[in-house]
């Protein structure tokens, strides 16, 4: 038996959808289909009573669920333990953070942070951005930073998790600056003069950000593929050695801006805005984190 078989179920009998609880365990509704039946294998047992919707439980469901609870809190309290004899030191914050975010938005956001606090000991650990989420579900940190957008949201159930917005990130399309200061490449290009582009990897949050700009805007852009990676400084070096055009957040790109070493390729139509989101596990309390969570939430 796997535990995440059991904070399916308990997720499962929490909502009593197939496919919200899916959404809200960050796997496809087969996958966690296929994983109640597992559990359901390995305990002789039905637990879902699958003719009634909403889902309902079934007698031996109902008697496991309580069972089920225990297992997981057990199993958290063991971790916590564990990592606290071996992992990080207890004053030291664990954070998951997307690779962006940890390069331009956390060192300025921490360096104010500590403005007010003092010294604040911290282990990141930069990741893309799904497995910076399943990080905290899984309980790997302590504190989540990431994006957030209302048509590329982060599922994480407001009862289980707490959230602050610490703010907005802008992300536009640049390219390296001519000796006038002026983009090298424009937008829309056109059929005949398709401009060089610098893309994300499907995968890549950013990259599906990207595809939401392309889509609601107004023009059509002409663009030719050139290069892709799933890191925006990857794609950053690439627009400054001039091999085309990319979508970057104007946190990374603010000194090479303002030294003229690149430049904005279109107006507010190819542009898009993002929250800045720091995640906590409700319940899930430590004086060193509380004291963090308490300091973002005064702006």
């Amino acid at each position: 038996m796997e535990l995440k078989w059991v904070e399916d179920f308990l997720q499962l009998a929490e909502t009593g959808s197939f496919s919200r609880a899916a959404e809200l365990r960050y796997v496809t509704q087969p996958a966690f289909s296929r994983r109640i039946r597992a559990l359901e294998q390995w305990l002789g047992a039905e637990l879902i009573d699958r003719t009634s919707y909403p889902t309902r439980l079934t007698k031996a469901g109902e008697q496991f669920r309580e069972r089920a609870a225990e297992i997981v809190r057990q199993a958290m309290d063991a971790r916590a333990i564990a990592r606290g004899l071996q992992s990080a030191p207890v004053d030291t914050i664990l954070f998951a953070a997307p690779h962006t975010l940890s390069l331009t938005f956390f060192p300025a956001w921490l360096a104010a942070l500590e403005r007010k606090l003092g010294r604040v000991k911290v282990k990141l650990n930069a990741l893309n951005v799904h497995d910076a989420v399943m990080s905290l579900v899984e309980g790997n940190c302590d504190l989540l930073l990431c994006y957030h957008h209302p048509n590329q949201p982060v599922q994480l159930d407001a009862a289980r998790y707490e959230m602050i917005v610490l703010g907005t990130e802008t992300i536009a399309p640049f390219a390296k600056a001519d000796s006038d200061g002026s983009a090298r490449y424009t937008l829309p290009g056109s059929d005949l003069r398709k401009v060089p582009y610098l893309s994300y990897t499907p995968q890549a949050y950013l990259g599906r950000m990207v595809e939401l700009i392309l889509q609601q805007s107004p023009l059509r852009a002409h663009l030719d593929c050139v290069y892709e990676n799933d890191m925006s400084e990857a794609l950053k070096v690439m627009a400054l050695e001039g091999h085309g055009l990319a979508w970057l957040p104007e946190s990374a790109v603010q000194r090479d801006v303002k030294s003229r070493r690149l430049a904005r390729c279109g107006d507010a139509h190819w542009t898009g805005t993002m929250e800045v989101r720091l995640y906590r596990e409700r319940g899930a309390h430590r004086d060193v984190v509380d004291c963090v969570w308490r300091a973002a939430a005064t702006r």
